[in-house]
């Protein structure tokens, strides 16, 4: 027999699954005016010892642990060490409900949904690929068979549901996002111009910020992908102090990325630290219905540089 869960104990509490599916039935202006009267009444009910105390017992609404000054400090130099033609962008707090789950594969439980159809961005790539996917459309408008590259970058904090045991993790922390976006013009030439400059850019971060050497774990589950994962070993190797290991059974190159992706560690005193992360996704290929889109995206974890 199948134990019941939580959400079981709940939904029998309100009166069964009848009510969960009349709730998905509606409309989301319906669902929206529904929501908003329940939080209304709820916060009526509260004083504001109440608030304090929900302020001291909460993950998500702590501040951060890290000196606002370091952070500051390590954005501002991650933005510096950007490449020539990235545009930063200053993003919402929030994007389109589903965005992290339908795009990312990421279960929708660790993102923070809002009553009013959005949820808290979780990873800035995500939104910076709504932003390319949306300057893509237009140039493809202008001219059906437009290879104009979108280049972005945004500092963003960010809110993760998920309960995170390790050292260094944190319920909100910001993120470098940085994404390019474009059309496959044959031969590889997109991948291979844009992942290199997104490794490039994550590797050199990590030489100058870490105060040490990086290591990059590089993901290859498509062979035809081989000459983009050649390329990438021979920039890496350029760069002083960093090395590159094969990592072919990571579980996210066969699943949220499209068949190359990797992850920047600092290494500094003989330890690891997991700093940035990166990869083809095929997300505006899906935003926009065009088999011919091309995506790579990245991010390094500011506090994870900071605190080094």
């Amino acid at each position: 027999m199948e134990t019941p869960t939580a959400t079981d104990r709940v939904v029998r509490a309100a009166g069964g699954d009848g009510v969960v599916d009349r709730l998905v039935a509606l409309s989301g202006a319906d669902l929206t005016t529904l929501l908003l009267r329940v939080m209304r009444l709820r916060a009526d009910r509260l004083s504001p010892a109440d608030v304090l105390r929900r302020h001291r017992a909460d993950r998500f609404t702590a501040p951060a642990s890290v000196p606002f000054e370091l952070l500051r400090r390590t954005e501002d130099r991650l933005l510096s060490l950007l490449p020539g033609g990235f545009e930063p962008v200053t993003l919402a707090p929030v994007v389109p409900l589903g965005t992290h789950s339908v795009l990312g594969t990421v279960h929708q439980n660790k993102v923070v949904a809002t009553v009013r159809g959005t949820e808290v961005a979780a990873d800035a790539t995500n939104g910076l690929a709504l932003v390319a996917a949306d300057r893509r459309a237009g140039l493809l408008a202008a001219d059906p068979r437009s290879a104009g590259a979108v280049r972005l970058a945004a500092v963003q904090r960010l809110v993760r549901a998920q309960q995170e045991a390790s050292a260094g993790r944190f319920a909100h922390f910001g993120l470098v996002g940085v994404v390019s976006a474009g059309r496959d013009t044959g031969d590889l030439a997109f991948e291979l111009a844009h992942v290199v400059e997104h490794v490039r850019y994550l590797v050199r971060a990590v030489l100058e910020l870490g105060g040490g050497g990086a290591e990059l774990r590089l993901s290859l589950v498509r062979p035809g992908l081989a000459p983009v994962a050649d390329a990438v070993r021979a920039a890496v190797a350029g760069l002083g102090g960093a090395t590159v290991v094969d990592d072919p059974e990571r579980a996210a190159a066969h699943g949220y990325y499209d068949g190359l992706c990797y992850k920047v560690f600092a290494v500094r005193d003989g330890t690891r630290r997991e700093i940035g992360d990166g990869g083809l996704v095929e997300w505006t290929r899906l935003l926009l219905g065009n088999r011919k889109e091309r995506l790579v995206i990245g991010g390094i974890g500011v506090e994870g540089l900071a605190t080094l």
